[in-house]
C-alpha cells in the first residue's frame, strides 16, 4: 500500500470533509457516492479521477483494500459528482499498472510513480 493507513485516517476526518467542498467541480477530482455493503449507509468520498473517452480511471493511491472500492465492486458501480454533473458508473475493472499509467495525465504519472502507486480501476459511464 503506497500511502500509510495513518495518512488515510487523517484524510478521512480532516482532508475529506474539506475536499468535499471542491471535489465535485474541480478538474481531476470527483465525489464518489457509494452504499456500504454491510451498513447500507450512503457515503460520499472525494477522489482523484480522470475521464478517458467513455470511461473514468482512478489511481488507487491507498491500494485496493479500501472500503469505498469494496463497496463499489460489490454493488457493480456507483455515482460520481464530476464537474457539477451526476454521472452513473458501472463495471469496475482493475487494469494493469502500465495501462493505468498510460491513462493518467503526464504530471500525474510522475507523482504516482514517486508515490509507488501501481493499482488502477476503471469504470464505464452508464
Amino acid at each position: 500500500m503506497p500511502i500509510p493507513k495513518s495518512v488515510a485516517r487523517f484524510n478521512r476526518f480532516v482532508t475529506n470533509p474539506l475536499g468535499r467542498l471542491v471535489a465535485g467541480w474541480a478538474p481531476g477530482f470527483a465525489i464518489i457516492r457509494h452504499r456500504g455493503r454491510k451498513s447500507g449507509k450512503t457515503y460520499s468520498t472525494p477522489i482523484n479521477i480522470f475521464k478517458v473517452e467513455d470511461r473514468f480511471v482512478i489511481a488507487l493511491t491507498y491500494g485496493s483494500n479500501v472500503d469505498w472500492l469494496k463497496n463499489v465492486v460489490a454493488a457493480g458501480g456507483c455515482t460520481i459528482r464530476y464537474r457539477n454533473q451526476e454521472i452513473e458508473l458501472a463495471d469496475p475493472t482493475f487494469v494493469a499498472t502500465s495501462e493505468g499509467m498510460s491513462m493518467m495525465p503526464l504530471t500525474v504519472r510522475a507523482i504516482l510513480r514517486t508515490a509507488n502507486v501501481t493499482e488502477f480501476v476503471e469504470l464505464r459511464k452508464v
